[in-house]
């Protein structure tokens, strides 16, 4: 009896180390997707030089804190929401949904997006944006906060990992206009997951 449960035991604790395994291996996974993106010049927003010297971009360490399931409450249709950019331009949104979720016992809510323009694409037609700022904003990521890519839900949940968020291009090179993250997505918290930061020198 004692061998079955100790052997039972070690099956779980096994389990547990495989999921945990496969989750860490999912990540670094959108990591080197990222980094691939960012040494092609048809996708990077690096010049040639800083392509050809680009290591990767620094990360922080995976960590599942960051991971959460978020209630996802669906908005009428025509929640229209210009959202401001970093080249005084505007942009056109719906406000698609709003999430709240918790973190180390603490509810938080985020809106989310959908683009007026994407969302014409088949490729994109069910693709929604996150855009947040938080408390690691230029100090360990960038200042003018980060974004997340979802997908519309089938039900009333939805993932949030925050080891996925990545920096707008204009972190890295002008001429771009980058939606600027309002205020209400604005999370008092520091969130250490995802892309960080380092401005040249």
């Amino acid at each position: 009896m004692k061998k079955l449960l100790l052997s039972c035991l070690l099956v779980a604790l096994f389990s547990g180390f495989s999921v945990a395994q496969s989750y860490q291996e999912t990540i670094v996974a959108f990591q080197e997707e990222l980094n691939a993106e960012y040494k092609n010049p048809e996708e990077s927003p690096l010049s040639a030089s800083e392509r050809k010297q680009f290591k990767g971009l620094p990360y922080f360490p995976i960590n599942e804190k960051y991971r959460v399931m978020a209630k996802f409450e669906k908005l009428p249709p025509q929640s229209l929401f210009q959202m401001k950019t970093t080249a005084n331009s505007i942009k056109d949104y719906d406000v698609y949904g709003v999430l709240s979720f918790t973190i180390e016992g603490k509810e938080y809510r985020l809106n989310v997006y959908q683009s007026h323009i994407l969302r014409t694409q088949e490729k994109y037609k069910d693709y929604l944006f996150l855009p947040f700022t938080d408390l690691t904003n230029g100090k360990e990521s960038y200042g003018g906060g980060r974004y997340m890519d979802l997908k519309i839900p089938m039900g009333d949940t939805i993932e949030l990992d925050f080891n996925k968020a990545y920096n707008p291009f204009c972190a890295y090179a002008e001429g771009y206009a980058c939606p600027i993250p309002p205020r209400e997505n604005d999370l008092p918290l520091s969130i250490r997951a995802g892309v960080k930061y380092e401005p040249k020198h």
